[in-house]
């Protein structure tokens, strides 16, 4: 507990924290409300796509927001977790909190613990802050106001949550591996954009890649929070980072992100457990 205290001190503290919770925040508001309201005032013109009211009025609050979560949204959660534990190195702190008596495996620990209460303000406060403009939409077009049940709430926190754990994690390894911040964050953008990416959007055209792409952490994710109502179809058209499938069961996405999270994890704790730091 200690050291987790002592963790959750450091990122309390550190800057780069409430700057990447600050513009994901404000992006995920950009894509989810401010652009799809803009579309909508503006109508269909020149056969453009118009978002529907209904997707931006509190009624669909998990749904429009857990949009974002699986591509965009995990960039974000990979960063923190890229800093959190390679900080560490660049700073070459981790040699002096070593010293101090705790186990690298209880310091690995109490990071990992910090990262996951850590993500817990990068969706509840999202979800906050959809539900405050999409309640101000609501009345700038004097439309009834209907909330999601408090289940619905409950399931998006939690898949939101799962979400950006996965890329955590996914950041945590890569930090590990490269003893550093840079080359990690670099290395896990390149991934997500270009590998998953590109390959993501050939698997519509090349249809062999359709298996291989299902077990895509994107591919899983998306499905994951498509499984708790976001339409698939905006995912492809407006949703950040957009996304043509392909979709897999609700079971598999969580099977295969568990164990992403689980193979991170053990790699990463493998590697700082053997290696001189």
């Amino acid at each position: 507990m200690r050291s987790l205290t002592a963790e959750l001190l450091v990122l309390r503290k550190r800057a780069s924290t409430w700057i990447l919770l600050g513009i994901w925040v404000l992006l995920g508001l950009l894509f989810g409300y401010l652009l799809p309201y803009l579309s909508y005032r503006g109508g269909d013109v020149g056969g453009q796509f118009r978002t529907p009211l209904e997707a931006m009025l509190p009624q669909d609050l998990v749904a429009n927001t857990l949009g974002g979560f699986p591509f965009f949204g995990g960039v974000f959660a990979l960063m923190l977790g890229v800093l959190v534990v390679g900080s560490d190195y660049g700073w070459d702190t981790l040699k002096t909190v070593l010293v101090q008596r705790p186990s690298r495996m209880r310091v690995f620990g109490a990071k990992l613990a910090a990262v996951g209460l850590a993500l817990v303000p990068f969706v509840v406060v999202t979800l906050v802050s959809g539900a405050v403009v999409s309640t101000l939409i609501a009345g700038a077009e004097d439309a009834a106001i209907s909330w999601p049940s408090a289940w619905e709430i409950v399931r998006g926190i939690a898949a939101g949550w799962f979400v950006l754990a996965t890329w955590a994690a996914f950041g945590v390894l890569l930090a590990v591996a490269s003893r550093g911040t840079a080359l990690a964050i670099g290395l896990g953008i390149l991934y997500a954009l270009v590998i998953e990416g590109l390959l993501s959007a050939l698997a519509s055209e090349v249809s062999w890649l359709d298996g291989f792409v299902e077990y895509f952490l994107r591919a899983n994710a998306y499905s994951l929070v498509a499984a708790i109502g976001v339409p698939t179809a905006s995912l492809g058209d407006n949703g950040p980072g957009s996304f043509f499938g392909p979709f897999v069961g609700a079971g598999q996405a969580i099977v295969v992100m568990s164990a992403y999270v689980l193979g991170f994890v053990g790699i990463a704790g493998a590697l700082l457990r053997r290696r001189d730091v």
